[in-house]
């Protein structure tokens, strides 16, 4: 009686004994709530998930692992993270020196200078992309698990600890009415020594001190545990926010994302365009490509509306159109007298609309251009179908 009674002041102890038995299954335990249960749950996912997707950010933002273990030192010393030159800008700079060393005027050269300056500009928008990511979607998911949750936690440690203080007080005052109700239904009288008979005679009401006692730190321990399970509950219905703040991140993230591929496509478009300027003027000399005046129509005697039909000085193209006039059909106009080549398609290619051509891989086409038109696009011919054809997909035949 006496050990037990020494237990209230040592509530470690005790609690530390009630979440031993509790592991063994030999001892109750105060359940929370449904609802309760359920934000715990979502705290727990929203938590996990956030650092996944935190980690494959910073794996997307920055592949090699060794980098970003030195950007997290810097940043837990509060260092300046030094600036680090993106693969971009590393190969722009080797193709720069090497069109120095082999030769810029060489048309390998050239070449190598102009695609220098696109993944110059290509590092250039990566490092943009990088830091704009990082400032408003990687800062605040590590906000969140830096900041919020770690108080979350510490909260529901506490609330643990209440919860352990509680069910260790029901435990004792359960003992307690137990040991009360056996001396007071089988009082010890048979006792010949006068001190355990004393100690026999006055242990009904030893016990009912121990009640009393026993209530009144239950008591305390039902409304700790009910303040600090209102605590943590309030910060669990706060993850609403969280997600909300999350999803604003999200969007700025997409929109950093979209701007980034944006200028990525420009850039490699502008160079796409450049080299396929200078390798179509290559294979079609003269009026192929590049030419500001159409080719002569051969001298006949065709009427003024037969000229007007084969002059190909209009464009065919939707978009081509001098300004004020409507773009004609495909089938309006007929090819150049000149510069016709047979071409072989390389893949199949499936007409995005009516002004293309769909191709099956392995066929022959007639292709021909036009003054104005995209160096990107031919007009292809296959019977009396016509449509423009990607310069990609052909293999241009002599």
């Amino acid at each position: 009686m006496r050990k037990l009674a020494s237990r209230p002041g040592n509530f470690f102890s005790f609690a530390g004994s009630q979440f031993t038995e509790e592991k063994f299954g030999q001892a109750e335990k105060t359940e929370l709530d449904a609802h309760f249960e359920t934000l715990l749950a979502r705290a727990d996912s929203t938590k996990n998930w956030t650092e996944r997707i935190l980690r494959q950010t910073e794996v997307l933002l920055q592949p090699n692992p060794s980098a970003r273990v030195e950007e997290f030192l810097y940043e837990k010393l509060d260092r300046k993270v030094p600036s680090r030159v993106t693969n971009g800008e590393l190969l722009a700079q080797y193709m720069a020196e090497a069109a120095s060393e082999l030769g810029a005027t060489t048309p390998y050269g050239k070449t190598l200078l102009k695609v220098s300056e696109a993944e110059k500009r290509l590092g250039a928008a990566e490092r943009d992309f990088i830091h704009t990511a990082s400032v408003s979607f990687l800062t605040p998911l590590r906000n969140f698990l830096e900041g919020d949750w770690k108080t979350i936690s510490k909260e529901r440690r506490l609330l643990q600890n209440r919860r352990l203080d509680l069910d260790a007080c029901k435990a004792r005052l359960k003992k307690a009415k137990a040991a009360e109700a056996k001396a007071t239904t089988v009082p010890d009288f048979q006792e010949t020594r006068p001190r355990n008979y004393i100690l026999s005679a006055s242990a009904s009401a030893l016990w009912n001190d121990e009640v009393d006692k026993a209530e009144q730190e239950l008591r305390v321990a039902q409304t700790e545990f009910d303040r600090q399970a209102e605590v943590t509950r309030l910060l669990l219905e706060g993850i609403s926010s969280t997600h909300v703040n999350h999803l604003r991140c999200l969007h700025e993230f997409v929109k950093s994302q979209t701007t980034y591929y944006a200028q990525c496509y420009r850039h490699m478009l502008d160079l796409q365009k450049q080299l396929g300027r200078h390798s179509l003027a290559s294979r079609f000399p003269g009026t192929f490509v590049g030419t500001t005046e159409p080719a002569s129509p051969p001298l006949s005697t065709t009427s003024p509306t037969t000229a007007a039909a084969t002059m190909p000085v209009v464009p065919t193209v939707a978009g081509l159109a001098a300004p004020g006039e409507a773009a004609l059909c495909l089938e309006e106009v007929a090819p150049p007298a000149s510069g016709t080549r047979k071409a072989r398609v390389l893949y199949d290619y499936e007409a995005a609309d009516s002004s293309e051509l769909a191709l099956l891989a392995d066929e022959l086409i007639t292709v021909y251009s036009l003054p104005g038109m995209d160096p990107d696009w031919l007009i292809g011919e296959r019977g009396n179908k016509k449509g423009k054809v990607p310069v990609t997909y052909l293999e241009l035949l002599s």
